[in-house]
């Protein structure tokens, strides 16, 4: 038995450590570790509620938005105060943006390049994939960056500037849109559904958001070269590779819920084990058993009464970053798991085949993108120009509230109690919390942990890339997992 650390990973947004113990080329067991503590948990106590909108964007650069709306939603539980229509939609517009923009910034600059690495020279594919996607040089990377900024030009229209916009308020967005704006926002979406449809699908989008089984999408990935799309060329290198055979964790998936019209998720909230279950947040709790925290008398605890006092003297600690579990079980979270809670029907067979794996993950993720632009499409045509866009009421001096969203990454969650008109307590669950923890107070291993067992090591590999892959294809936010 070997034992190896890997890490700092590049193209990783923030600090990761993976200790592997590898034995006759296969890991054997993984231990993921956060090395860096934030503290954004403890800034926050003895702060005026609405300093959250202010402070939780900073948490982390590129899902600000998420961590803003996170923010904005718990402040609007604590309030009472609901969101007019417009402000549904444009929050929903400018959330979506950001997480289609995160998709695509993972696929072409995070991902991808991996398949460009010189221990894939001798296969027969490798000189396409790393003309098309090696790093900084890849042809990808252009297109891909030029689409990405103008498609960004809409954060612009509706937040004023990303990241760390504070147009997104409890009761709505403050920035109300015009008729001849409405035009400008269509044209946005309108180019970049021609990159996605020219460059990443080579198809129309609704025809990759109706691919419902894996005949369908195997019939797609045939039908025209391997360079007519991107998808199709990830979808030619996963089958050589067998990626759908790497990285499977517990095949527990759950999502609060994305997006709002009249207050409720326009992709749904629940559990997904095989079958639907319903999604109880009173089953949350949070174990720092192997935490550099300081237990408390109770653990695991819920959010409302969450604790995060650093200590590194902790015995059995070798993170910083919590175990959330969900009535005492890990949970995957992600673009997958949003997509088979939601019923759509290829991410469902495609877990039922194969389960939470590499190739899953980034499918979803690529069709994601084909079924939310229609549905931003509609949400800026429904805009109604001098209807309000934000309601305001007072703050309670007194209060607690929840804020449940989905990053791109996955769940994101923001608890907050109000005592004397002050931030009694904040704790936030991100996605990556969720799915890289560290193992509980009985020794479950989070979501991570679990997928890195049984990867292949190829001889003489100091850094298997196939840890790499799978590390990659739950797009990990680090920043964003510790407080």
């Amino acid at each position: 038995m070997t034992r190896r650390v890997m890490g700092p990973f590049n193209r990783v947004e923030g600090d990761l450590e993976v200790q592997l113990d590898i034995a006759d080329g296969r890991v054997r067991n993984a231990w993921v570790t956060s090395p860096l503590y934030r503290g954004f948990e403890r800034m926050l106590v003895g702060k005026d509620p609405r300093d959250a909108l202010v402070y939780a964007p900073r948490i982390c650069g590129i899902c600000s938005v998420s961590q803003s709306v996170a923010a904005a939603t718990a402040l609007a539980d604590a309030q009472g105060v609901s969101t007019p229509p417009n402000g549904e939609l444009a929050t929903n517009l400018i959330l979506a943006c950001e997480n289609l923009t995160d998709h695509l910034t993972h696929f072409y600059l995070f991902f991808m390049p991996d398949f460009a690495h010189a221990t894939y020279a001798t296969e027969a594919w490798y000189d396409a994939a790393a003309a098309r996607f090696k790093a900084v040089q890849g042809s990808a990377t252009r297109e891909m960056l030029k689409a990405r900024a103008e498609f960004l030009h809409l954060m612009g229209l509706l937040a004023g500037k990303w990241p760390h916009s504070l147009a997104l308020q409890p009761g709505g967005t403050t920035r109300a849109l015009e008729a001849q704006e409405i035009s400008k926002l269509l044209a946005i979406l309108y180019g970049f559904r021609r990159f996605l449809e020219e460059r990443l699908f080579g198809a129309p989008l609704e025809r990759i958001a109706e691919l419902h089984s894996t005949d369908q999408l195997n019939a797609y990935m045939t039908e025209a070269a391997v360079d007519s799309g991107d998808l199709r060329h990830f979808l030619h290198i996963a089958a050589e590779l067998n990626l759908d055979t790497m990285g499977r964790a517990a095949d527990r998936f759950m999502s609060y819920g994305s997006y709002r019209r009249a207050g409720l998720p326009v992709l749904k909230r629940g559990v997904w084990d095989g079958a639907a279950h319903a999604l109880d947040e009173a089953k949350i709790r949070e174990d720092i058993s192997h935490s550099w925290l300081l237990d408390g008398e109770e653990s695991p605890l819920h959010p409302y009464e969450g604790e995060t006092h650093p200590d590194t003297a902790m015995a059995d600690g070798y993170t910083w970053c919590k175990a959330p579990r969900l009535d005492g079980q890990a949970m995957e979270v992600g673009a997958l798991a949003r997509q088979v809670v939601d019923g759509q029907p290829l991410a469902r067979e495609l877990v039922a085949q194969s389960g939470g794996n590499v190739s899953n993950r980034v499918v979803a993720r690529l069709l994601e993108l084909a079924r939310i632009v229609p549905i931003m499409e509609d949400w800026a045509r429904a805009i109604s120009p001098g209807e309000p866009f934000c309601n305001t009421t007072s703050l309670p001096q007194e209060a607690s509230g929840v804020g449940m969203v989905e990053a791109a990454r996955g769940s994101l969650g923001h608890w907050l109690v109000i005592k004397n008109g002050r931030i009694h307590n904040y704790q936030i669950v991100a996605p990556t919390t969720w799915n890289f923890s560290p193992r509980d107070a009985k020794e479950q291993p989070g979501s991570l942990e679990q997928a890195l067992i049984d990867a292949p090591v190829r001889p003489g590999e100091r850094e298997p890339v196939s840890v790499q892959h799978i590390v990659r294809s739950f797009d990990p936010c680090m920043v964003c997992t510790v407080h």
